[in-house]
């Protein structure tokens, strides 16, 4: 199990993360989502021990990854696929990193066999792999020690439609089986696909978490949008309507639509879109939680309240 507690990262006056907290349980694969500079990187480097909190705690299993025996045969760790030499094949990457764990030759075998990369492959050198199979690559150094959990961070970057089919494929297998897997990706509908939970961090700050399901289901009210939001804000407020931040430069209003719809006609405000809130998926989420103009974290979960 992954526990992140009160989790605050600082490098000299800039905040990278702050107060984060959040917990992965086996069984589970957790979508961590955020825009670029959000803070999931600075998250799972702390977890992982590449960066030293200010202050809180992350832990696998209770223990920093840090005091873990042989930390590998436990956690299978990717967030950068490039980092390794350019020079090596495949196949003496996981080699050297079988040694390095004591794991025997055959799972080299094996690995190279579950991502795709048996026979010539295996035998190329990296500065030779496209970006997809150094991916694949990564998968199969994360995987090499047999963990019983997964930090990956943009796992399915690089990797055609198959590819990332055959990766949703894999993470679904592991947590079937019973292991903890955290994964970043800006591909959202591929974390909609597999993800159990969703955690969205904006602004170093988590702005919501929960299952998939509660997340993103009908919320409720209604989402209406038009040329002014401003005017319309105003004429909804002045019916005695509540609204909240909607995706884009929707509002979501508080009311069924018949009674925004008469509200907005009797202000003479002119509407594009009027229809049920709630529902609309995960990229409607995702921008709704992380939108400049959608308010503070705060607000925005209250649309999900």
């Amino acid at each position: 199990m992954i526990t992140i507690e009160h989790l605050t990262k600082r490098y000299g006056a800039q905040v990278a993360v702050s107060d984060v907290s959040f917990t992965c349980q086996p069984g589970t694969v957790t979508g961590f989502l955020g825009p670029n500079g959000a803070g999931k990187s600075t998250t799972m480097r702390s977890l992982v021990g590449l960066a030293t909190a200010t202050s809180g705690t992350a832990t696998i299993a209770g223990r920093a990854y840090q005091d873990l025996p042989n930390p590998g045969r436990q956690v299978g760790v990717l967030l950068d696929a490039g980092a390794q030499h350019a020079g090596r094949t495949g196949r003496e990457v996981l080699t050297l990193s079988a040694m390095t764990l004591g794991v025997g030759r055959q799972r080299v075998d094996d690995v190279l066999g579950q991502v795709g990369l048996a026979g010539r492959p295996a035998g190329k050198r990296l500065g030779n792999y496209s970006l997809g199979m150094r991916q694949r690559l990564g998968l199969a150094t994360a995987l090499l020690g047999d963990p019983q959990v997964l930090v990956l961070d943009e796992p399915a970057n690089g990797l055609d439609p198959e590819g990332i089919f055959w990766m949703r494929g894999l993470l679904r297998g592991f947590a079937d089986r019973g292991g903890t897997v955290l994964l970043s990706s800006h591909l959202l509908h591929e974390v909609e696909a597999v993800a159990d939970q969703l955690v969205v961090i904006s602004g170093g700050r988590i702005v919501a978490q929960g299952t998939k399901s509660e997340l993103l289901a009908d919320t409720g009210g209604t989402l209406v949008r038009g040329p002014d939001r401003a005017l319309l804000a105003k004429a909804l407020e002045t019916a005695g309507i509540g609204v909240s931040p909607g995706p884009d430069d929707a509002l979501v209003a508080d009311a069924e639509a018949l009674a925004v719809g008469q509200a907005v006609a009797a202000a003479g405000v002119v509407v594009t879109e009027l229809r049920p809130a709630g529902g609309a998926g995960l990229e409607d989420l995702f921008r709704s939680l992380t939108s400049s103009d959608s308010g503070n974290g705060q607000q925005v979960q209250e649309v999900l309240a």
